[in-house]
């Protein structure tokens, strides 16, 4: 059987032709797990996300009161762009409508368009790729450091090309990707650097901000992120000129009061400006920034202390240079082999069964049919010839992260809120799984 459907139709295989066995596994292994008809670790559930507080109320409806919801000068947004430039040590931050428009105003700053290369990595989230195939440019992806799930630094060099313009590494899930062979490699090649922080906030390559060490970083501020608004994002930057040319761009081609660096001509651009209630929201969430992110650290800090007790659970590993984790996600790698060959979409089904909602992430980004169908669109025929586009497909093979991408399970940062009891669950609950994965497996079988 491919895919485990439901704890019903585990609970019916296990009835029909392993009941015996599972009744003879629990007399020897303590109680099975809730897939098999077990009691489920947890009943409680995990903290839910956005967390509201009556701040958050009152500067919604200052704002609502106002009746100046659209960006204004002096108001919410203005607030939020000093108050996150602040705490990030930036120059300058532009909010805009989401982590997408945030990269792609980068982007478009960068003058990054039809027959460039922007290296980038196969496992993130697809906005990653899609602004730069709004600049007609081509995304090339470079594999994945497996342990770390970050792109793989060392696998860079070998993918610039005379028209490579941009490096836009990820720090995925929190953590960092190698900025100092990626700030290297892009210096020697004079390459621009986009820091893709979407899922950052707060993370630090040696004691420095993510977004700030390169030419740009951008943020999302969507739902799920650890600072939302529900949609929203940020672009920073050190550069005068370059915020000035984003300002533009995000603002129809005008001007919303942020640079006071002129520009030699007037440009196009499109409207993607942060309105004052989503200001608001994010500036009002300041108060308990820190010791959300402080909590994620200590939990994630424990769950690791007794995942690496388990065998076939990797969590994933920092750089070095990793000196602060925003643990947006917990990602580890699952090997089947250390719970009876329990394939990874039975062990998922058995841990939510338990109470534990996981999810096996992100499939080969690099694989998905939409490229194929975008390259092949008349904008790009137009463009690219078909032995550019054949040649594309030929050098973007990423082995690792196929291999990631089959063994890859993620918890939420919201499950990082609670308690150190919650992670002990969390631990005890894979533990079970892996006593009875033979079982488990068995029952699936049949």
């Amino acid at each position: 059987m491919e895919r485990y459907r439901s704890r019903r139709v585990f609970l019916s295989m296990a009835s029909v032709a392993g009941a015996a066995g599972v009744r003879a596994a629990a007399a020897t292994l303590g109680d099975p797990p809730a897939v098999l008809g077990g009691k489920p670790i947890r009943k409680k559930p995990f903290s839910s996300w956005p967390l509201v507080r009556k701040n958050d109320e009152r500067a919604w409806m200052d704002v609502l009161r106002s009746l100046q919801w659209n960006r204004r000068r002096g108001g919410a947004v203005k607030n939020f762009e000093e108050i996150w430039a602040r705490r990030l040590g930036a120059r300058h931050c532009l909010a805009t409508s989401g982590g997408t428009t945030a990269l792609w105003t980068a982007l478009n700053a960068l003058d990054i368009g039809p027959k460039d290369e922007v290296l980038v990595p196969p496992y993130t989230f697809i906005a990653t790729v899609n602004v730069v195939l709004l600049q007609h440019a081509l995304p090339v992806f470079v594999d994945t450091d497996r342990e770390t799930f970050q792109i793989d630094a060392t696998k860079i060099d070998e993918r610039i090309t005379p028209r490579t313009r941009c490096i836009l590494p990820v720090h995925l899930g929190g953590a960092s990707a190698e900025m100092d062979m990626i700030l290297t490699l892009a210096k020697k090649h004079g390459l621009s650097v986009v820091e893709d922080a979407c899922q950052s906030h707060l993370a630090e390559w040696r004691k420095q901000p993510v977004s700030t060490l390169g030419d740009a970083g951008c943020f999302s501020f969507q739902a799920s992120k650890n600072l939302n608004c529900g949609e929203g994002g940020a672009l920073i930057t050190n550069n005068d000129e370059l915020l000035a040319k984003a300002e533009r761009f995000h603002s129809n081609g005008g001007s919303v009061g942020k640079s006071s660096t002129p520009l030699p001509h007037n440009t196009n651009g499109c409207n993607l400006r942060m309105t004052e209630f989503q200001g608001a929201l994010l500036s009002s969430q300041f108060d308990r920034l820190e010791d959300q992110a402080s909590a994620r650290e200590n939990n994630a800090g424990y769950l690791t202390s007794m995942f690496d007790e388990i065998e076939g659970i990797e969590p994933a590993r920092m750089y070095k240079g990793c000196t602060r984790n925003a643990y947006h996600l917990y990602m580890f790698r699952y090997d089947s082999r250390a719970f009876a060959d329990l394939p990874r979409e039975g062990f998922i089904e058995a841990l939510r069964a338990e109470g534990v909602h996981c999810s096996a992430g992100y499939s080969p980004l690099n694989k998905d049919k939409f490229l194929d169908y975008t390259l092949r669109s008349r904008a790009f025929r137009a463009i690219y010839s078909d032995r550019e586009i054949n040649d594309w497909h030929e050098r973007n093979h990423t082995p690792e992260n196929d291999r990631l991408c089959e063994e890859a399970v993620w918890f939420t940062q919201s499950m990082l809120l609670g308690s150190r009891g919650d992670m002990e669950q969390i631990a005890e609950a894979v533990r079970k799984i892996q006593r009875f994965g033979a079982e488990i497996r068995k029952a699936a079988a049949s």
